[in-house]
């Protein structure tokens, strides 16, 4: 599990914001910082990125060498057959992905995705070699304490009857694309919950739990060791805010 010596994880998810050569763009500079900033290159941080699909190949191979990791935003259900549009686990790690992300709000609230479709979703990735990011987190703000009890119900429920190591990423709904983040005491509540029933949880050895809704700079260090690492959306999309981020890692490597 996330020990505070363990190395701190910091994912990128693009979402459906940058066009293809922008994407590309992006990634070349990402590759540029990871192979030149100390926290990366001394192992202290892992870093992954999640761009749409089109991009997967190209980005993984602009980021090859550079120790950061490549995963999609979405995986099928199934791993092959009559599922048009859809993506399966064997063609994403045969392609270089790492990880799949499952759960996310905005799947579940536009494209009705509830957690019978979200937890086998996190069994293809797991069945396919690739580390689930599991987005969980309440709807409506609540109280630390309950947060925390529904949150950790909730992975619960998506990890019934599965194995193998997942990225845990607390997102409370009501955070998403807010103006500010969670508070600091509220993460850490949420986070340590979370990482206290993964510890408990032998056949998800190797797990982590990070913190995304509307993370950015400046959060890490007051949130840190309960969450081990950010989960970033549109304040990654600045390559300097990421390189302001693993200058702060430093601090709680």
């Amino acid at each position: 599990m996330t020990t505070p010596d363990a190395p701190v994880l910091l994912g990128v998810s693009l979402k459906m914001y940058f066009g293809h050569r922008q994407t590309l763009r992006w990634a070349e500079q990402v590759a540029a910082l990871a192979t030149r900033h100390p926290v990366t290159t001394s192992g202290a941080a892992r870093m992954f990125v999640l761009p749409a699909f089109p991009a997967i190949v190209p980005v993984a191979g602009l980021l090859a060498g550079s120790g950061v990791a490549v995963g999609a935003q979405d995986i099928a259900t199934e791993d092959s057959g009559p599922y048009t549009g859809e993506v399966g686990g064997p063609s994403l790690a045969e392609i270089g992905c790492r990880y799949a992300e499952v759960g996310h709000a905005e799947r579940r609230r536009l494209y009705g995705e509830g957690d019978t479709v979200v937890a086998a979703k996190t069994a293809a990735a797991l069945r396919n070699g690739l580390t689930p990011v599991l987005c969980v987190g309440e709807r409506d703000e609540a109280d630390p304490a309950e947060a925390a009890r529904r949150t950790v119900a909730e992975t619960q429920r998506l990890l019934h009857g599965l194995t193998g190591p997942v990225t845990v990423a607390y997102e409370p709904q009501w955070a998403i694309g807010a103006p500010e983040p969670a508070s600091a005491t509220h993460i850490t509540t949420v986070c340590g919950a979370l990482r206290q029933w993964l510890d408990a949880q032998p056949q998800h050895a190797g797990s982590t739990v990070i913190y995304g809704g509307s993370a950015g700079p400046g959060l890490l260090t007051r949130i840190a060791p309960a969450a081990g690492g950010l989960f970033l959306g549109r304040f990654a999309h600045e390559v300097t805010a990421i390189e302001r981020i693993l200058d702060e890692l430093a601090e709680v490597a």
